[in-house]
């Protein structure tokens, strides 16, 4: 269950998201077909583009929660239970979503994307994330899943590097060859270090797994050498596939380390 990191696929031409396009070679796929489950009903995949935890429009944990639940998901023989969420939600003071910020903020050249932005409510306010927070919000459903599927394991997937750590600048790759650079992308990379601490704390007080897909892709974010996230057209990755998104290679990366922790 997740959203567009997890779906890993955008339908442009469903203005309703029915959710029902999921990407071939998104985490789940592949974890499903190393698992020898994909593509049969021991396997449910609810995730959703734009789905948050809480906040909507759209789909949410809980939505996804239910749907996976009618198609018979939980259960005692449930193995694996695996969630990504936080980077659509509402925090703080700011109802803006990050995928809204991308014209406001990330590729707002005049205005720039540093830590003003989000008292601007260009961004979302990322001093309002937190750990606590995050796993209260998580809490109705965990608690209905571990009920529901007592033998499974939980775990909460982190993002993948998109940004070094700490830096201000950031870039998507454009064919390969230019990158757009926003020199002041302060608010986001800080944003997606908020969410990462957040979902760590939030397994540990939820007691669930975490998965730091974060370590597992570090030094190949946007804008690398080798690269294992989409930029536009960029033929080092997936030309066609959905930018600030992992590529089939970086979908490859995590869905085999949640294999080898749990698919054996």
């Amino acid at each position: 269950m997740g959203d567009s990191f997890t779906a890993n696929a955008w339908d442009f031409t469903d203005p309703d998201n029915a959710c029902l396009r999921h990407g071939k070679t998104a985490w789940p796929a592949q974890l499903g077909a190393l698992m020898g489950v994909y593509g049969t009903d021991a396997m449910v995949d609810p995730s959703c583009p734009g789905a948050s935890i809480d906040s909507g429009p759209g789909w949410t944990l809980g939505v996804e929660t239910a749907k996976a639940d009618k198609a018979g998901a939980f259960g005692p023989r449930t193995k694996l239970v695996a969630l990504q969420f936080g980077l659509n939600d509402h925090w703080g003071q700011t109802t803006q979503t990050l995928w809204k910020s991308l014209q406001g903020c990330v590729f707002n050249l005049v205005d720039g994307c540093g830590p003003e932005a989000a008292t601007q409510g260009r961004i979302t306010d990322y001093n309002g994330v937190s750990g606590t927070l995050f796993a209260d919000r998580m809490r109705n459903a965990i608690t209905y899943i571990r009920y529901y599927a007592p033998n499974a394991h939980i775990v909460l997937v982190g993002y993948p590097e998109l940004f070094q750590p700490g830096t201000d600048t950031i870039c998507l790759d454009v064919l390969g060859v230019a990158p757009f650079i926003q020199p002041r992308g302060g608010a986001v990379v800080a944003y997606f270090d908020r969410i990462q601490q957040a979902q760590q704390q939030a397994a540990q007080l939820l007691n669930i797994d975490f998965l730091d897909a974060r370590a597992l892709t570090t030094g190949h974010g946007l804008c690398t050498d080798q690269p294992w996230l989409n930029g536009v057209m960029d033929p080092r990755t997936d030309i066609d596939g959905l930018f600030f998104h992992p590529s089939s290679k970086g979908d490859a990366v995590v869905a085999n380390a949640i294999y080898d922790r749990y698919g054996h």
